[in-house]
């Protein structure tokens, strides 16, 4: 009786002290508005972990998996922007403060910081975002925009009109806590 008391409570405790969260069906949206065209891309196939007792988190989605209205800026966006066959994917891994219990209802306004990777080039980012829990649930969401020359994506003068300065990308992402 001992013995099960005892693996009982290490359980709990090895479960208590640290729980990596997973999903691979992360909402990952970009949005170009300008006068000539809006452009907006999306994909619910990104994959994303996050540690509550570390509170740190990383992404990761294809570049390929961008899905858009018009067939012909999927095709110029993997071929001649974010030249998806050299660089086939985007990453971001960081932290977050402060602090959230997930084991209460709420919303927690969050900081998240950390080196975002795209078409090669690695740059340091801090945007706000929300983590929310709610019935065993964990959703993220955060919304902040991102300029395509810092990370050297190249416009051509032929359509730069078309293209916004700053893209805004939208995220959310929703874990279970309870498996």
């Amino acid at each position: 009786m001992k013995t099960v008391i005892i693996v009982l409570l290490l359980g709990c405790t090895l479960f208590a002290s640290g729980q990596q969260l997973v999903t691979r069906n992360g909402y990952i949206g970009f949005f170009s508005k300008t006068p000539l065209e809006d452009i907006r891309a999306e994909s619910s196939q990104a994959s994303a972990a996050l540690d509550p007792a570390k509170q740190t988190l990383a992404f990761a989605v294809l570049m390929k998996g961008f899905l858009f209205k018009k067939e012909l800026m999927q095709e110029h966006f993997n071929e001649n922007y974010i030249e998806s066959d050299k660089y086939p994917k985007a990453t971001f891994s960081g932290t977050y403060s402060p602090a959230v219990d997930v084991t209460k209802s709420g919303a927690y306004p969050v900081q998240v910081k950390g080196q975002m990777s795209m078409h090669g080039v690695t740059k340091e980012i801090s945007v706000p975002a929300t983590l929310q829990v709610v019935q065993g649930k964990l959703t993220g969401k955060s919304d902040f925009a991102l300029k395509p020359q810092d990370f050297a994506i190249q416009i051509p003068a032929l359509v730069r009109e078309k293209i916004a300065e700053q893209i805004s990308v939208s995220v959310n992402v929703e874990f279970n806590l309870i498996n």
